[in-house]
C-alpha cells in the first residue's frame, strides 16, 4: 500500500531510463542548452485539442521539478494537471522512433503522438 510519503517522492512527470540517458546526450551535444533542464508542457493546439512540448528551460520560480535517472524535469502549474503520472520514452527506431508520452490523464490521443484530448474533470 502507498503511503503519503511514497505519492509525493514520485515525479509528476518520470523519465524511463532510455528517456533520460538521451536527455543527457543531447544536454551534452547542444553547448547552447548548458545549465539548462529539460521542460515538459502542454498548449492548446494539435489534431486533438492539447500538444506536448518539450525544451530546455531554465527554472521559473513557480515551477514543479522532479528528478528520473538523474535527470531533472521541470513542469508549469498549468501543464501539472494535464500530465501528472506520465511517464516519456524513448525510442530508438528507424520508423516511429524518438519520445513517446504515456499519459494516464489523456482520454483520447491523436495518431502522430503528439497531441491529446484531456479527460473531463468530473
Amino acid at each position: 500500500m502507498e503511503t503519503n510519503a511514497d505519492i509525493e517522492a514520485q515525479p509528476l512527470v518520470s523519465l524511463t531510463e532510455n528517456a533520460a540517458a538521451h536527455v543527457r546526450t543531447l544536454l551534452s551535444e547542444q553547448s547552447e542548452n548548458a545549465g539548462k533542464v529539460l521542460r515538459i508542457y502542454v498548449e492548446s493546439g494539435g489534431c486533438s485539442g492539447m500538444q506536448y512540448g518539450m525544451v530546455f528551460d531554465e527554472l521559473r520560480p513557480d515551477d514543479v521539478v522532479g528528478e528520473s535517472f538523474g535527470v531533472s524535469v521541470l513542469v508549469d502549474p498549468f501543464s501539472a494537471d494535464y500530465l501528472a503520472g506520465t511517464v516519456v520514452d524513448y525510442v530508438d527506431a528507424l520508423t516511429g522512433g524518438g519520445f513517446k508520452i504515456s499519459n494516464p490523464k489523456a482520454q483520447h490521443s491523436c495518431g502522430c503522438g503528439k497531441s491529446f484530448e484531456a479527460q473531463s474533470e468530473s
